[in-house]
């Protein structure tokens, strides 16, 4: 379980920061991260990260209607599967 929890720490932690770069690179006009790699980083557990990143400060991707919708989605997910694994 330590290991497990150790992956999605780390995940998270790569998708907050994935989110940022993204969001200098956009601010800059240098070449994006895809949405495709966020999305793929949230579906594997780092939709917590992501989920930080769309809020303030960065403020990033929270505009979108996809992310604004199924990225509650996923974490709460996430959680559940969380809560279900700890018993």
């Amino acid at each position: 379980m330590l290991l497990f929890l150790s992956y999605l720490l780390c995940l998270n932690i790569c998708s907050y920061l994935l989110m940022w770069i993204d969001k200098v690179k956009a601010i800059y006009h240098f070449w994006r991260i895809s949405e495709k790699t966020l999305w793929i980083f949230s579906i594997l557990g780092g939709c917590f990260g992501v989920w930080l990143g769309m809020q303030k400060p960065i403020y990033h991707k929270a505009g979108k209607r996809n992310f604004r919708i199924w990225m509650p989605i996923i974490c709460f997910s996430w959680f559940l599967i969380l809560i279900f694994l700890s018993f």
